[in-house]
């Protein structure tokens, strides 16, 4: 009899199980990859600038902070000379020298109004491959940026 109110009661608790919600597949419809023929070209410029600019401090070790035209104040005050440097010399060990950047998608976020442009990272060292993600908000200015190595897809 014990057996049998245990058994009842592992199916009702798995009965009640939480299914997922609908929110996730409406928030993956709101990102549309764009043609770049599409997005005016002072958006594209803007991420293309600020991004070579950042990659390209690693180089010169200069770096000429973004003015309150070109980024958000979170973008400012998180990009430092001192968090740039660290980051510089990690990159720089494991990749060379920065070459160029090549565009590989644009997204438009719908929701938020921003755009999405993901580049290709050229170093001299070809080992490690690594992407630059710059988020252009609805303002034209840069609400975020990024960089991640890439893991080589299995043949």
């Amino acid at each position: 009899m014990k057996k049998i109110i245990l058994i009842i009661t592992f199916v009702f608790l798995y009965s009640c199980k939480t299914q997922k919600t609908a929110t996730s597949s409406t928030e993956e419809k709101s990102i549309v990859i764009v043609n770049p023929n599409e997005v005016e070209s002072v958006i594209k410029n803007r991420a293309y600038d600020l991004g070579s600019r950042l990659l390209e401090s690693c180089n010169t070790s200069r770096f000429k902070p973004f003015s309150s035209d070109e980024a958000t104040d979170k973008v400012i005050q998180n990009i430092t000379p001192q968090k740039l440097s660290e980051t510089c010399k990690k990159i720089n060990f494991r990749n060379g020298k920065f070459i160029s950047i090549d565009l590989i998608e644009i997204k438009h976020d719908e929701i938020n109004e921003q755009y999405i442009f993901k580049y290709n990272i050229n170093y001299e060292k070809k080992y490690f491959k690594r992407e630059l993600t710059v988020f252009v908000n609805a303002d034209n200015k840069v609400s975020a940026m990024s960089t991640k190595e890439v893991k080589p897809k299995p043949m």
